[in-house]
């Protein structure tokens, strides 16, 4: 799911121009939603400063009677970091700039060739298994010529990277051990807002960094922080995370990971997003599985009606079509090649509802796709035109292919 703005389509040029000048309007204030495949860039960070943190953090198996509540013992948090550090990796990464070379600084010498530079970065990860599975964000290890995992006892091993979804952020490196420190995995579903969280990372290379915070939010969706390339929900801590958490865990007081550390906004304090660890987990399966991951999708872009927003089209002059619906989303393109197209849904569609749930968010509307899966049929029930319909469409994956049109 991603944010762009798009126009709605009409069969009247004349007041197809004032609807464009409408909907940018209503776009610039209030947002378009689009369920459609990402671009290969991120967009929307630049202007909202957003960093991505690289580190991943490894998992450890804690007994829950050796963890004292807060309430029990003032410095839970030690307690915590002590259990949990081991398992806690450094991802170090370093690529190649192809054709890329530097003069040297007194000219080149006789029979020397010119040196050509290596673009070098880290970040955190967490064993998730004992013979060397490594949880970690897949933008640490992104387009990586080479990866090698830190462990606190030292050791230095080589690593491979057996998948990585860009849509969620998620990787997993295999390296060659057994008998690895392991995190223990906590329930992100029962996150709530205002217990503790505690992160660990590497931030700017300083290894075994703990910060301490509480859960600032919950289901913080990607559109909402400026990541609009992602289709993700986010929890929000304000424990401080830096360049270089990322992939790194965030832990409950009992040293459950319940998060896995990826993005901050910069210019701002305390305002850390982490992927909720049930759906890291389950992507991490996938890739340790098959490699890749599969998501649903099908090709629409579309706006959260309001009555305000409802009121404001239905001014526009000359506008033939009126919405009729204060709530649902308002299909306002649909993708040529697309599921909807197939299934024959039309922009101005309004969608009140799937299978048999009332819908009024888009976030609603991705939620539902996710847990349908790709190829499982969903009935739609639309406002078209004034009338009832419904209409069946059914979820393909997710292109990720850079040109295909957002």
């Amino acid at each position: 799911m991603s944010i762009a703005p798009k126009y709605f389509i009409a069969d009247r040029k004349n007041w197809h121009r004032h609807l464009i000048i409408y909907l940018l309007t209503i776009i610039i204030s209030l947002g378009l939603v689009i369920l459609n495949p990402p671009t290969a860039k991120a967009e929307s960070a630049s202007s909202k400063q957003l960093e991505s943190i690289k580190e991943v953090t490894p998992e450890i198996i804690l007994d829950q009677n050796s963890i004292p509540s807060p309430t029990q013992q003032a410095n839970f948090v030690t307690t915590v970091s002590k259990a949990v550090e081991p398992a806690v990796v450094q991802v170090n990464v370093s690529r190649a700039l192809d054709g890329v070379f530097l003069p040297p600084f007194f000219g080149r010498q006789p029979g020397n060739l010119p040196s050509q530079p290596t673009l070098r970065g880290l970040g955190s990860g967490f064993v998730i298994d004992p013979n060397g599975l490594i949880l970690t964000n897949a933008h640490v290890v992104n387009q990586a010529d080479e990866v090698t995992v830190s462990f606190q006892d030292g050791r230095l091993l080589n690593g491979e990277v057996l998948g990585k979804d860009p849509v969620t952020d998620i990787a997993v490196v295999k390296v060659e051990a057994t008998d690895l420190p392991t995190v223990k995995i906590g329930d992100s579903d029962r996150v709530e807002q205002g217990q503790w969280a505690i992160a660990i990372g590497n931030p700017l290379g300083l290894q075994e960094t703990v910060t301490v915070g509480v859960i600032s939010a919950t289901h913080r969706f990607s559109r909402d922080i400026g990541i609009a390339d992602k289709r993700i929900g986010f929890l929000q801590t304000d424990a401080a995370i830096n360049p270089g958490n990322s992939g790194g865990p965030l832990l409950n007081a009992q040293g459950e990971v319940i998060g896995v550390n990826t993005a901050i906004i910069g210019g701002t304090q305390g305002l850390g997003f982490a992927i909720p660890i049930n759906t890291a987990q389950n992507i991490a399966q996938q890739l340790i599985s098959t490699g890749k991951v599969e998501h649903p999708y099908i090709g629409i872009e579309m706006v959260a009606l309001t009555p305000e927003i409802k009121h404001r089209l239905n001014q526009i002059p000359n506008r033939k079509q009126r919405v009729n619906q204060d709530h649902g989303l308002l299909i306002v393109t649909v993708q040529p090649d697309s599921p909807a197209s197939a299934a024959r849904l039309h922009v101005g569609d309004v969608i009140v509802g799937i299978d048999g749930q009332s819908i009024t968010k888009a976030d609603t509307l991705q939620q539902l796709l996710d847990r349908n899966g790709v190829g499982h049929k969903m009935q739609l029930e639309l406002d078209r035109e004034g009338k009832n319909v419904a209409i069946a469409v059914i979820p393909q994956s997710l292109p990720l292919d850079p040109a295909y049109p957002r």
